[in-house]
């Protein structure tokens, strides 16, 4: 009979945040996947487990799963870890649990410390529509097409975000978000734990020099604060052009201005501009 493969959240930030779950499981499996063995030995030794380890990341992870896996068929359990959170979101995991699924081998998940969930229900935004983006890319026109594509999506969003990237991050959100609301969290769950709440643009004057990890919360799209009279496809052709002109914003970003202003979501601003294209055709 093969073993069971254990997901083990471990904390993001104060060591109080780890279940007593995950403390026993911890001690009782046969070895503890690691995504650092350095970092999860201290959390070991603070709560005085022994338990042998191996590292898991996402330079050795190919050639660790098989080996992983003979121990799950040969009977042994296997928690894994990531340097802190919950594995497979945005840490190394999903891999490793893919492989399992496909094997008919059991996966258990423990429950626990998120620093997506954490940022998600300390900014105060609807989690009804919640999605999360992980990181941005790191580079690029890959970039910037990412930060566009932020202007088509209207629930709430999470992103995670390092240091030294995190002003990069809020002046690609300013480019294509005049006013939609956001909250930064730096240090979640740890001493130093600070929130920033307000645009992009004010939160970048805030957040001086960048230091720890960083997550990002976006707020859905707000409403008009008045029911307005029905956009017609002309005005909207004329309003695009004078935000475009005025803010100085790219189509995409200038788009989701104009929805925003009228209450509508991304893609009905679209479709009024694309409605007064097919009339101008037609004539």
């Amino acid at each position: 009979m093969s073993g069971t493969l254990y997901l083990v959240a471990t904390p993001i930030g104060n060591l109080e945040d780890i279940t007593l779950r995950a403390l026993r499981v911890l001690r009782l499996v046969n070895v503890i996947a690691a995504e650092d063995t350095r970092r999860t030995a201290q959390l070991l030794a603070h709560f005085g487990i022994e338990t042998k380890m191996v590292s898991c990341h996402q330079h050795n992870q190919q050639a660790r799963i098989p080996e992983l896996i003979g121990r799950l068929r040969s009977g042994e359990s296997v928690a894994v870890v990531s340097d802190a959170g919950t594995p497979g979101i945005a840490d190394p995991g999903l891999e490793l649990v893919q492989a399992c699924v496909a094997a008919g081998i059991t996966v258990d998940a423990l429950p626990g410390a998120s620093a997506v969930l954490t940022a998600a229900v300390l900014s105060g935004f609807s989690t009804g529509d919640l999605t999360f983006l992980g990181f941005p890319p790191h580079r690029g026109n890959d970039r910037k097409k990412w930060f566009e594509g932020l202007a088509e999506r209207s629930g709430t969003l999470v992103l995670l975000e390092s240091p030294h990237r995190i002003e990069s991050c809020l002046a690609g959100i300013a480019s294509v978000s005049v006013d939609r609301p956001i909250m930064v969290g730096r240090e979640l769950t740890k001493l130093h734990q600070t929130l920033y709440r307000g645009t992009a643009g004010e939160i970048l004057e805030q957040i001086g020099q960048p230091k720890g990890e960083f997550t990002v919360v976006l707020g859905p799209w707000r409403a008009a604060a008045e029911p307005m009279a029905p956009l017609s496809p002309a005005t909207a052709v004329e309003e695009l052009g004078e935000i475009t002109e005025k803010l100085g914003l790219g189509r995409r970003a200038a788009l989701a201005e104009l929805a925003r202003r009228h209450g509508l979501r991304p893609n009905e601003a679209y479709m009024l501009i694309e409605q007064a294209k097919s009339v101008s055709n037609d004539q």
